[in-house]
């Protein structure tokens, strides 16, 4: 029963980890390599997020869901904050700064027992959150806005990012 239980603790954690720092972090690096200072502040209207916003609004979330409460970090969030900000941070600074807190994520991941999975934690007010819950949680968010980058990234470009591209027969993924 341990083995199999150790067993899915094992994928699981894999899983998490491959998804944020093989696909998706890399996908949102692109599309920043794409454009400019600007566009990465720009904002449809004003009840939309830039890509910056997103940045630190994912920097946020892994830290309090994820490094806080698995990690023995301080949570100093300041969610209004991150989508309140309208200076043109550096985009360098951004991506520094959410690149660290994926290392440590992924840091802390690796270091995980089926054990440490069914912990459970007080995260935003919401009780009894498992860690395996709380991983989900980043892993499901940090996708969801990733897809909202690419798009804003493919709508302010007007190219494909060619990240499907071997499923059309067009080549390997860029």
């Amino acid at each position: 029963m341990d083995e199999g239980r150790n067993e899915l603790q094992r994928a699981f954690v894999k899983f998490s980890r491959e998804k944020l720092k093989d696909e998706y972090w890399p996908r949102i690096c692109r599309c920043l390599d794409s454009l400019t200072e600007e566009q990465i502040w720009w904002r449809p209207n004003e009840t939309s997020n830039s890509i910056g916003n997103l940045l630190l609004h994912l920097n946020g979330n892994m830290r309090q869901w994820i490094l806080a409460p698995l990690g023995g970090i301080a949570n100093t969030r300041d969610r209004d904050a991150e989508f309140a900000e309208r200076r043109q941070l550096d985009a360098a600074t951004l991506r520094s700064a959410l690149d660290q807190t994926l290392k440590e994520f992924d840091r802390i991941l690796s270091g995980l027992t089926a054990s440490d999975l069914l912990k459970t934690y007080t995260i935003q007010r919401y009780e009894d959150i498992t860690a395996l819950a709380a991983i989900y949680h980043v892993v499901e968010h940090f996708g969801m806005h990733c897809g909202q980058i690419l798009y804003v990234t493919k709508l302010l470009n007007g190219t494909d990012l060619g990240f499907y591209r071997q499923l059309s027969g067009w080549g390997p993924v860029p």
